[in-house]
């Protein structure tokens, strides 16, 4: 039966690889899995990736490896887990006679400053044959400024926080317009007409499309604000004595006491409701991206790839932003679609340094050496298929393992947690002292050993 299942997954694979010729790949910034409808959130408006994850597959537990923009970004696109060293999707797809085209942040650009400057950030130009940056105000958009942690209001555009901290990732600005302004619009839209030439063209592509939101600061116009009325925002619970049991290492520099958001209710639910605004307005690009993909017919013969760089937190555990090992943070939205693959939802544990050699074997390259990921064909083939046993995510020195069961935290201090994510999901409760799980701790320090050598 086993050899049978194998042979079957093997043809299946091949399947795939006869009719996949392109890769899309589109990548969000900052975006939680949480804020997606099709990860449970009633409140979230997302149609378009709802539709794309009924489609194909969209994994449950997916986590990223940098836990703050630039090394994630560096990671999954060079399919190493830690470092910049090592051939690009890009460079790769070059060399085997695709072309590489960059719409907007995929490597790592400062939101907002290179934003709003329309520069390159710590882009890698030998993975491109040809790259548009996505410039916009950000928050000096004509519009309704937010501070929230400042508690200031105004429609002036004198005075407003854009790129120092901790200011910048409290703002919300919302505004009358279409949206076109936007950098997000602007990249769907630059992406659309690149759909259109390389579907005359006819040569295999890659086309990687950067959206910056629901980075801060959350701009988008009015209308996207109107969908989440603030007073209808639920704030995270969080136990008075959560951070007891937390190691040092573990409390998070971008906390509520440090910025001080937490004494203002109401402020807390308007940044919830701008995330979310903000969330629904890049959903919409990337509806655009695919209505248009599929009007050309590539569709048929074109990989997409969905996720973010890392997830985020909006006053979980009294946390904000990234930069930590909550699973807020680590954990990443992940949908897949592939020509002949299977539609479904998987519970496989997979990283997104897994997305470059997917990518590759679903277009029948070779995966480079030094690529530390696994190719998640598989899974696209039979979403009941495992590819791995655990996911590792990286902040400083600190390094976290994620698997099916638990989620084990180890710092450069020595310091751990154990959290128990089937009972504990919120990872409120840290049994790395319990007497009572001294075996499971004794089991998962040994996989984390053998699995970092």
């Amino acid at each position: 039966m086993k050899t049978f299942l194998f042979v079957l997954a093997f043809v299946l694979c091949l399947s795939v690889q006869a009719k996949v010729k392109n890769v899309l790949l589109i990548v969000s910034d900052d975006l939680k899995a949480d804020a997606v409808g099709c990860y449970g959130n009633k409140l979230a408006q997302t149609p378009h990736l709802d539709q794309l994850a009924k489609e194909g597959t969209l994994f449950r537990n997916a986590y990223c490896q940098g836990t703050v923009c630039k090394p994630s970004r560096a990671s999954f696109m060079r399919g190493r887990r830690q470092g910049d060293k090592g051939i690009t999707w890009g460079e790769h797809f070059l060399k085997n006679g695709f072309s590489s085209t960059r719409v907007g942040k995929i490597f790592h650009m400062r939101v907002p400053g290179d934003i709003i400057a329309g520069t390159d950030g710590a882009d890698v130009a030998a993975c491109w044959s040809a790259k548009y940056n996505m410039p916009g105000k950000e928050a000096h958009t004509p519009g309704n400024y937010a501070c929230l942690n400042l508690n200031k209001f105004t429609t002036k555009l004198e005075g407003r926080q854009s790129t120092k901290m901790p200011y910048r990732m409290f703002v919300t600005v919302d505004y009358v317009g279409d949206g076109s302004d936007q950098p997000d619009w602007k990249a769907a839209t630059k992406s659309i007409q690149l759909l259109k030439d390389l579907k005359k063209d006819d040569k295999p592509f890659f086309l990687a499309t950067g959206l910056v939101r629901p980075h801060y600061p959350n701009v988008a116009p009015e209308q996207y604000f109107a969908r989440y009325p603030y007073k209808e925002m639920p704030l995270p619970y969080v136990p008075s004595d959560d951070w007891d049991d937390m190691p040092k290492s573990a409390v998070s520099r971008s906390n509520s006491k440090q910025y001080g958001i937490d004494k203002y209710p109401d402020n807390q639910r308007k940044m919830w409701a701008g995330y979310l605004a903000t969330v629904t307005f890049m959903d919409e690009q990337v509806g655009r991206i695919l209505k248009t993909l599929k009007e050309l017919g590539l569709d048929q013969e074109t990989a997409v790839f969905f996720t973010s760089d890392h997830g985020y937190l909006l006053g979980e555990h009294h946390f904000w932003q990234k930069g930590n090992l909550r699973e807020e943070v680590t954990r990443v939205p992940l949908i897949m679609r592939v020509p002949g693959g299977k539609s479904g939802v998987s519970s496989s544990v997979v990283e997104l340094v897994d997305l470059f050699p997917t990518a590759c074997e679903a277009t029948g390259l070779p995966i480079p050496q030094g690529v530390e990921g696994k190719s998640l064909l598989p899974v696209l083939v039979n979403p009941e298929a495992t590819v791995k046993q655990a996911a590792f995510s990286f902040v400083g020195k600190g390094t976290s393992m994620r698997t099916s069961n638990w989620a084990y935290m180890k710092y450069g201090d020595g310091s751990e947690e154990l959290y128990d994510m089937k009972k504990d999901p919120k990872q409120f409760v840290n049994l790395a002292q319990s007497t009572q799980h001294a075996e499971a701790l004794q089991s998962l320090r040994k996989q984390f050993r053998i699995a970092r050598k």
